[in-house]
C-alpha cells in the first residue's frame, strides 16, 4: 500500500534543520548495577514551519552498559504536544522525560538508538541546551561546521569552465556565507560564478558549486592558481586549479582506468581506455597478456580503433577468468600499447571460488547479469492473448507466508517453493552463458503486515516477532545459504509497506492507525528488518535493498528525513549494520509516474496546486535520487544503489477502459493554460485522482522494461510486482491468507484521510491481493508505455 499524507501549514516553509551536540565526560551514580553513566545526544531538528516541528534524538552510551535509560530536557519556551515514536514520552511544564521502549532499552558501551518526535510551539523555538541521561547531564555545547569542498584539485580547459562544490558537514546556528577568493598565480585562472555562497539550516547538506574560468590566451603554459574557500570563523579549504592550454602541442598518451582489476573466477571484469588527446589519424591500441596465470585471458577489445572523433570516448577492455581446480588467487600483468606511445600495465587478478577469499559483492548486481523469469508468472502471461510480449520479463518471487518458502499451492505464490524458484535459477543461470544471474525474492512477512491497509494484511499478529525470526527468515537464510546458489546473486526486497508507516501513520496523525502506533511501540518492524537484514547479509551472494515507499508517501519535509532516519534506525537493529543494506527500492507495487516531462521543475508556485499539495517532488526517479542521497546523510553508504519499479507506472494513452475521470490521453506537450492546477492537471503523466490512490488503478499501463543502470544512483529499473497480479479485492472475499477487505480497492469508494477523501479509482472485478488478475493484466499492455510492439 502506498499512503501520502495530506498537506499542513507546515509543508508552506522550507525545511529546517538545527543540531545541537551534548557531551559528557565519565560520571558516575549510584545505579542499581553500581554503572558509571557517561552519554552523548544528538538532537537534530528535521523541519520548523514557525508553529510546528520535528525533531531526531540519538542517544549513544559512552559509559558502562545499560538495561534502561530515561532522557531528560527542559524547553527554554512553550513547546508541547508532542507526538514520538521509539520511545515513551511525558511532559510536565518545560520538562520533558523519554524512556525506553521495550526493544531499546539496552545500550551497550558504544551503542547508540534514536527517537524522534513531532510537537508544536509558538514564539522562538529554541534547541535544548542540556541532556540528561539516568540523571547524568550530558553536557551541552554546539558542534561548529566545518567546510566541506570536492574536488580540492580541478583543471580548468583554457576557454572553458569547471566546478567544485562546496557544503557544510552540519546545520548552522545561523545563515553562513562561503567565498571564494583567488591567490597568486596565472591571472586567467578567475572564478565566474558561486563567488559568494549562503548556507543555512535548510540547505547545509546541499552541495553549491563555485565556477572556475580559465580565458584564452596565446602562451603555451598550462598556468596554475589557488584559491581559497572561507567562512568567518570556519577552517579554510585550498582548491588549487590548473589552466589545460590548447596553444601548443600536448603530447600524445594512453589513458588507462583502473590499472589493477580484481577478476571473479568464471566471470569478467573490464578496464577503459582512451586517448590523451585528439590525434590526426586512427591509432590502434592493443592489449596483450604478459606471464602469469594463463586462466586470466583478453575476452574483448583487444584491439580497439581511436579516430579523432571518438578519442576522448572511453572503450573497454575485457578480462576472463576461467574456471580451475585450485585454490590460488592468480595474477597476470596485461600491456596495454600503441606505436610510438608509452604502454600502460593493467594488473590483473584472480578472485578465486575454489576455497580461497569469498568473491566481493558486485557494486551493482544487475550490471551486465540476467535477471531469472519466474515460470509460474510466464506461463499465467503466456496464457494471455498477447502475454508473449511480455512473458519473458523478469519480475519479483514474493514470499508473503510461512508456507510459501516451501510452495504451499495458494494463488497467489503457487506450488514452487524458493528452493524450487532458486534451481530454476541455476538452470536459467547455466543457459545464460558467462553472463551471472539475478533472482529477485521479495521478503514480505513482518508481523502486524502493512498496519496502514487490510488488503495485504498478513499471517502475523503484532507481537509474533519471534515466529517471524526462527519460521520464517531462519528457513529463508538457510536455503539461501547453500552451495548450490552461491554463484547466483539474490536480490532481497526487505519489507515493502512497513518502516514509512512508522513516520507518516501513527502518532495522532489523521493518518494514524492503531496497529501502526502498536508496531511502533512494540519495535516490531524495527528488530524484524534488522533481523532480516543481518541475516541475508551475512550470506556473500545477497544483495538487500529496503523498500523506500514512493514520492507520493513521503516526499514532503516533515515525512523525507524522518523516514530515512527510521530506516537507519531499522537498519541498525537486532545487531545487524548498515552495511547489510546494498540499496533501497521506492514504488513497489505503485503507479507513480517515473517522470513528469511536461510538468518540469516544482517550484513554490506549482507545490500549491492540488496534485502535488506542497510535496517537494512530483515523479519518482527525481524522488529516488534525491533519497538516495538523504540515506547517504542518514548514516548509509554512499556506494547504495536505488531500484525503481516500472511494472505499472508507464500511463499510455488509455486505449482500454476504464480510464482514470482526470483525462485518457497521455500529455504530448505542456498545458498552455495560466491557471497553475489546470496546467498541471493537463500536463501530467500520473492521471490518478490523487497521488494516495494504490490499489488496482484503473488506466494504468506497463512502463519501462526491466533494465541496468537507467539513470545516475539507480541499479536498474526492475518489474518486482508482477504484472497482472492484484493488489487487492474490489469486494470482500474470504480466504485462508490473512488478508482483508480494503475500501481502497472498491471502485464506489469516496475514500479517506489517506486520499485526500477522493474516489479510489480502482478497478471493479478484482480478486484478492496477489490472485491473478485478467482484466487489469490485458489493460496493463494495451496502455503500456513505452509502448509494447
Amino acid at each position: 500500500m502506498r499512503i501520502p499524507i495530506r498537506s499542513s501549514a507546515r509543508r508552506l516553509m522550507a525545511l529546517l534543520g538545527a543540531t545541537a551536540l551534548a557531551t559528557a565526560g565519565l560520571a558516575t551514580v549510584a545505579t542499581p548495577a553500581q554503572a558509571a553513566v557517561s552519554c552523548q545526544v544528538t538532537y537534530t531538528k528535521a523541519w520548523d514551519n514557525g508553529s510546528g516541528f520535528g525533531a531526531n534524538i540519538t542517544i549513544t552510551n559512552t559509559g558502562d552498559p545499560l538495561t534502561s535509560w530515561s532522557l531528560k530536557w527542559t524547553w527554554s519556551g512553550n513547546q508541547g504536544g508532542i507526538q514520538g515514536w521509539s520511545a515513551n514520552y511525558s511532559q510536565s511544564g518545560q520538562n520533558v522525560t523519554a524512556t525506553n521502549l521495550s526493544y531499546n532499552g539496552s545500550l551497550a558501551t558504544g551503542a547508540s538508538t534514536g527517537i524522534g518526535f513531532n510537537a508544536s510551539y509558538s514564539g522562538t523555538n529554541t534547541n535544548p541546551s542540556s541532556f540528561s541521561i539516568n540523571g547524568v547531564t550530558c553536557g551541552g555545547t554546539t558542534p561548529t561546521p566545518s567546510l566541506v569542498v570536492s574536488p580540492t584539485s580541478v583543471s580548468v580547459p583554457e576557454g572553458g569552465t569547471a566546478t567544485y562544490a562546496v557544503r557544510l558537514s552540519s546545520a548552522p546556528a545561523s545563515n553562513v556565507t562561503v567565498t571564494t577568493t583567488a591567490g597568486s598565480g596565472d591571472g586567467n585562472l578567475t572564478v565566474s560564478a558561486g563567488g559568494s555562497l549562503t548556507f543555512t539550516s535548510a540547505n547545509w547538506n546541499t552541495n553549491q558549486n563555485v565556477t572556475l574560468a580559465a580565458a584564452e590566451d596565446s602562451d603555451t603554459t598550462n598556468g596554475t592558481r589557488p584559491f581559497t574557500v572561507a567562512s568567518s570563523g570556519l577552517t579554510s579549504v585550498t582548491v588549487n586549479a590548473t589552466e589545460a592550454d590548447n596553444d601548443g602541442t600536448t603530447t600524445q598518451s594512453l589513458v588507462v582506468s583502473p590499472t589493477s582489476v580484481s577478476v571473479s573466477e568464471g566471470s569478467t571484469a573490464t578496464f577503459g581506455v582512451r586517448l590523451a588527446v585528439a590525434p590526426s589519424a586512427n591509432v590502434t591500441v592493443t592489449t596483450t597478456a604478459g606471464t602469469g596465470d594463463s586462466n586470466l585471458t583478453v575476452s574483448a577489445g583487444g584491439s580497439l580503433t581511436f579516430t579523432p572523433s571518438n578519442w576522448s570516448t572511453v572503450q573497454n577492455v575485457t578480462l576472463a577468468a576461467a574456471e580451475d581446480s585450485d585454490s590460488t588467487a592468480g595474477t597476470r600483468p596485461f600491456t596495454v600499447a600503441s606505436s610510438g606511445l608509452t604502454s600502460v600495465t593493467v594488473n590483473a587478478t584472480e578472485a578465486d571460488n575454489d576455497g580461497g577469499p569469498v568473491t566481493p559483492r558486485a557494486d551493482n548486481p544487475y550490471a551486465g547479469a540476467g535477471v531469472y523469469v519466474n515460470p509460474q508468472w510466464r506461463a499465467k502471461a503466456q496464457a494471455e492473448p498477447g502475454g508473449s510480449r511480455i512473458a519473458n520479463q523478469p519480475t519479483g518471487v514474493w514470499f508473503d507466508r510461512i508456507s510459501a518458502l516451501t510452495g504451499n499451492g495458494s494463488p497467489t505464490t503457487g506450488t514452487m517453493g524458493l528452493a524450487d524458484h532458486l534451481d530454476q535459477a541455476v538452470i536459467q543461470d547455466a543457459a545464460n552463458g558467462s553472463a551471472p544471474m539475478v533472482i529477485q525474492i521479495v521478503v514480505y512477512n513482518l508481523p502486524g503486515r502493512d498496519c496502514a491497509a487490510l488488503a495485504s494484511n498478513g499471517e502475523l499478529g503484532a507481537t509474533e516477532l519471534p515466529r517471524y525470526k526462527a519460521e520464517y527468515i531462519d528457513v529463508m537464510a538457510s536455503i539461501l545459504a547453500r552451495p548450490a546458489y552461491a554463484n547466483l546473486r539474490v536480490v532481497a526486497i526487505i519489507e515493502i509497506d512497513s518502516l514509512p508507516n512508522l513516520v507518516t501513520n501513527v502518532g495522532g496523525r489523521a493518518t494514524a492507525t492503531v496497529m501502526c502506533d502498536t508496531m511502533l511501540a512494540n519495535g516490531g518492524y524495527v528488530q524484524g528488518v534488522g533481523y532480516a537484514l543481518n541475516k541475508l547479509g551475512a550470506i556473500p551472494n545477497v544483495y538487500n535493498y529496503i523498500d523506500a515507499a514512493h514520492h507520493g508517501w513521503i516526499g514532503w519535509d516533515d515525512n523525507f528525513g524522518a523516514t530515512a532516519n527510521m530506516m537507519f534506525s531499522a537498519a541498525t537493529a537486532s545487531g545487524s549494520t548498515a552495511a547489510n543494506v546494498h540499496g533501497f527500492i521506492t514504488n513497489t507495487a505503485n503507479t507513480s509516474a517515473l517522470t513528469e516531462p511536461y510538468v518540469g521543475t516544482i517550484t513554490e508556485q506549482l507545490r500549491q496546486t492540488t496534485w502535488i499539495d506542497w510535496n517537494r517532488y512530483n515523479d519518482e526517479l527525481t524522488f529516488a535520487q534525491a533519497f538516495r542521497q538523504r540515506l547517504i546523510t542518514a548514516g548509509f553508504s554512499s556506494s547504495i544503489g536505488m531500484l525503481i519499479d516500472t511494472s505499472r507506472n508507464g500511463w499510455g494513452s488509455c486505449v482500454q477502459t476504464p480510464c482514470q475521470p482526470t483525462q485518457a490521453t497521455r500529455p504530448t506537450a505542456p498545458s498552455t493554460s495560466t491557471d497553475l492546477n489546470t496546467f498541471v492537471n493537463q500536463s501530467r503523466i500520473d492521471r490518478r485522482i490523487h497521488k494516495g490512490n494504490w490499489c488496482n488503478q484503473a488506466g494504468a499501463g506497463l512502463g519501462e522494461r526491466p533494465r541496468a543502470n537507467p539513470a545516475t544512483g539507480i541499479d536498474a529499473y526492475v518489474w518486482i510486482k508482477p504484472p497482472g497480479e492484484s493488489d487487492g479485492s474490489s469486494s470482500l472475499i474470504p480466504n485462508d491468507e490473512g488478508k482483508g477487505f480494503d475500501r481502497m480497492c472498491d471502485p464506489t469508494y469516496t475514500g479517506n484521510a489517506r486520499n485526500g477523501n477522493s474516489m479510489s479509482g480502482a478497478l471493479p472485478n478484482a480478486p484478492v491481493s496477489g490472485h491473478w488478475f485478467s482484466a487489469q493484466f490485458q489493460q496493463l499492455m494495451a496502455n503500456a508505455y513505452p509502448p509494447l510492439s
